[in-house]
């Protein structure tokens, strides 16, 4: 019986990662466009779209709705949810309609889909392309795609590094201003920084210019040809006419621009590079910090406490601690870390960027920290049962050869309990990656705007927000203004998520077995 139940319940386990894979990865799919020709109570229309949602529903619930049914014959009928874009144009994403009201559905051909910086997915006929003031077939399209790539890339560049990089300049030069007082050398430097500042400055003005001239010409679902900036415009692809091969090249196009892009569209478009970023660098950052204390305090319960009543309420203290709700160590870490410690750190160190603190606010560095708290029981216990299994021979041993207790404790004890210190390890990680509550707290925010890690000095800056896999699936399926667009993204991040866990404790695991390899003949 306990044999089955593993094996059901693994194949539950399987079964829900299969079912979040096949709903995630189907998302970057290239799906086929129809154009349906409706009849919504004697209003003709035509709509050109994916067809996302087939349902049968009991007309009863259409009754209750106080839809009219008299057309409708039998007790079920189907009803379909289309994805027809064009934002800007049609006031939902979506729009529902019911078989009854299908007149005729066809594959659209020629059809393309547009994806762009904003507006999410126009769907259209493309007409012509407009270079400069000059109309160009569409054969020049990609030329013209990849010259705007370019420009794009170079406005990035400007934005995020060279304008970046002379206001953190300005921003010390206004520091040490308020510190020594207006002086002629920080006043130059400061003109010749704005002087610079100005040159970028023209320079992005300049290349925003030259995108503004180029555009593509497209025809809506409605007949009406549409003007759409070639700066908007990141891809374009024509689902009908694809064949297979085409179609697995164009899914793992877009599946890796989903892992390496920024976010847009209120995290409902683009991809989530920043996310995995920040859900990994947190959770290193969290492991460095819970080790050492968990392994410091299982030695110190293990090897040199006694056996007395305050050695027992500590451990009594380290279990109850594993059962406390997340949300608590998020407020705790609220109050003590970012308002007690990170605003006393600012004080002391950082009183002259005030009022614009440093540390005094939630940041990944508290966030670390929070969660190296919250995981603490587990890399103790794991660790103090890794203790416990070593034989005492091996230290009466060591201790016979004149080794002392510390020398026995680091060079013999600490290596053979290493396997079992990755094991707590391994627990704590698989915990703290799926962990949101407490982020919410201290650290974790809807969109940062710069990562925690650049060019600039100390290159490492653990004051700033970040992003997380774990905040990015609750923002994007119950915080987004379009829940139905953004339901297959939340399957698509789910499985991200899950990946990134099942990686970290791979490696983990691999280095634990390493270890145990190592260690086995000390053993016997």
């Amino acid at each position: 019986m306990t044999a089955g139940a593993v094996s059901l319940s693994l194949a539950a386990v399987l079964g829900l990662l299969l079912l979040i894979g096949w709903k995630g990865l189907s998302y970057f799919w290239p799906a086929p466009v129809y154009q349906f020709e409706l009849d919504i109570n004697g209003n003709k229309q035509t709509v050109i779209g994916e067809l996302y949602e087939q349902k049968s529903i009991p007309i009863r619930q259409l009754a209750e709705a106080g839809i009219d049914i008299s057309d409708i014959k039998g007790e079920r009928v189907l009803r379909y949810l289309i994805k027809t874009g064009n934002r800007e144009r049609v006031e939902l994403d979506f729009i529902t309609v019911l078989d009854p009201q299908i007149e005729s559905r066809s594959l659209a051909h020629d059809i393309a889909v547009i994806d762009r910086v904003k507006n999410g997915k126009f769907y259209g006929y493309p007409i012509s392309y407009i270079d400069d003031g000059a109309s160009k077939g569409l054969t020049e399209l990609s030329h013209g795609l990849l010259a705007a790539a370019q420009v794009r890339d170079e406005i990035r560049q400007l934005q995020q590094k060279d304008i970046a990089a002379i206001n953190l300049q300005l921003e010390q030069l206004r520091r040490q201003e308020r510190k020594f007082g207006k002086q002629s050398e920080l006043e130059q430097k400061r003109r010749q920084l704005e002087q610079t500042y100005s040159v970028l400055e023209q320079r992005l003005f300049d290349l925003r210019l030259v995108l503004e001239k180029d555009a593509l010409l497209v025809r809506d679902m409605a007949g009406t040809t549409v003007r759409l900036p070639l700066e908007q415009i990141l891809d374009i692809w024509y689902p009908n006419n694809m064949g297979f091969a085409d179609k697995l090249v164009h899914w793992g196009r877009q599946l890796g621009k989903f892992v390496i892009e920024d976010p847009r569209e209120a995290n409902t478009e683009g991809g989530v590079f920043p996310a995995i970023f920040g859900t990994v660098f947190m959770v290193l950052l969290m492991s460095v910090m819970v080790t050492p204390l968990g392994v410091m305090a299982a030695v110190y319960l293990h090897e040199y406490a006694g056996k007395n009543t305050f050695t027992k309420l500590i451990r009594v203290a380290v279990i109850n601690l594993a059962g406390v709700p997340s949300i608590v160590y998020g407020v705790f870490g609220l109050g003590f870390f970012v308002y007690m410690v990170g605003g006393s750190v600012d004080e002391i160190f950082f009183s002259d960027q005030l009022p614009a603190p440093t540390f005094g606010t939630p940041g990944i560095l508290w966030s670390a920290l929070t969660l190296a708290i919250l995981t603490l029981p587990v890399v103790i216990v794991s660790t103090e049962e890794g203790l416990a299994r070593i034989p005492n021979s091996i230290r009466h041993g060591s201790l016979a050869l004149g080794a002392t207790q510390a020398e026995t404790l680091w060079r013999i004890v600490l290596p053979m309990a290493s396997p079992a210190i990755m094991t707590g390890l391994i627990l704590a990680v698989a915990r703290a990656a799926g962990e949101v509550a407490p982020l919410m707290l201290v650290g974790v925010v809807k969109m940062a705007p710069t990562l925690p890690v650049d060019s600039h000095f100390p290159y490492l800056h653990l004051d700033r927000k970040f992003m997380h896999l774990g905040y990015h699936i609750y923002d994007v399926g119950f915080q987004s203004p379009n829940v139905e667009a953004a339901r297959p993204l939340v399957y698509a991040i789910s499985f991200l998520l899950v990946t990134v866990i099942v990686g970290l404790n791979l490696t983990a695991i691999g280095i634990r077995n390493h270890l145990r390899e190592k260690y086995r003949s000390l053993e016997h």
